[in-house]
C-alpha cells in the first residue's frame, strides 16, 4: 500500500473522529509490520505469544501504530505497585497487557494526538484482549528510555510513574546494569487491579 506522507498539522479536533482498528490476524496486519519496520529507532521484531496491534486512522490514512504483547514475567517496579506474591504474579501476569511500540507516524505533528490515542487505546483494548485471548486484562504497562523520551504523552493520559527498571536482564549473573535503565509506567483499567491481581486465585472471568 502507498503510503501519503504530506504533512499534517493543525488542531486535534481538526483530525476527529479517529479510527482505531485492531488488525491482528486481519489484512491490514502486513501494513501495520512495515510500517513499524520502516519507522521507529528499536525496528520491529514479531512478537510470540499474546498480542495485539492497531492502525489508528484519520481522514483515510494512518497515522499511528500502537503494538501490545504479553507483560514482563518480573518487574521490580511494577510488582511493588501491585504488592502480589509471586504466586499471583505466576498466575495472573496474564491480564496485564505491555505496551511494546507506539509509533506516530514522522509526518504527523498534532499536539495532544498521542496522548488522546493513549486515552483511546485503554478503552478498547481490553474487550479486543478478551475477544482474541478468551481473558480480560486489568493493568497496563510501558518502558520509556529517559535519555531518550520524556514519557509526556503517557503522564497526560494519566500513566503513573511506578519506578525504574535495573539495567540487568533476567539472564544477568552479574548483578550490574548491562543495559540502559528504563523509567516504568503503569495504568490500571479498574480501580480493582490490585484485588484482581493479587488474588492468587483469581479467575480469567471477573
Amino acid at each position: 500500500m502507498l503510503i501519503d506522507t504530506t504533512p499534517i498539522e493543525g488542531r486535534l479536533a481538526d483530525l476527529q473522529p479517529l479510527g482505531f482498528e485492531q488488525v491482528r490476524r486481519s489484512g491490514d496486519e502486513p501494513l501495520f509490520n512495515s510500517l513499524l519496520e520502516e519507522h521507529p529507532y528499536l525496528g520491529y521484531e514479531q512478537p510470540v505469544g499474546e498480542h495485539l496491534k492497531y492502525l489508528v486512522w484519520a481522514q483515510g490514512r494512518p497515522v499511528a501504530c500502537p503494538a501490545w504483547s504479553s507483560a514482563a514475567r518480573r518487574l521490580g517496579a511494577r510488582d511493588r505497585f501491585i504488592g502480589w506474591s509471586a504466586e499471583a504474579r505466576r498466575r495472573n501476569i496474564r491480564f496485564i497487557a505491555y505496551n511494546t511500540r507506539f509509533l506516530i507516524l514522522p509526518w504527523v505533528a498534532v499536539s495532544q494526538l498521542a496522548s488522546h490515542i493513549l486515552s483511546g487505546i485503554a478503552r478498547r483494548l481490553p474487550a479486543d484482549w478478551q475477544a482474541m485471548y478468551g481473558h480480560p486484562i486489568y493493568f497496563l504497562e510501558t518502558f520509556v528510555d529517559p535519555e531518550r523520551f520524556h514519557g509526556t504523552c503517557y503522564r497526560a493520559a494519566n500513566w503513573v510513574l511506578l519506578g525504574r527498571t535495573t539495567g540487568r536482564g533476567k539472564e544477568d549473573q552479574t548483578n550490574r546494569p548491562n543495559r540502559s535503565i528504563k523509567e516504568v509506567l503503569g495504568y490500571p483499567l479498574t480501580r480493582r487491579f490490585q484485588q484482581l491481581l493479587g488474588n492468587p486465585e483469581a479467575c480469567s472471568n471477573r
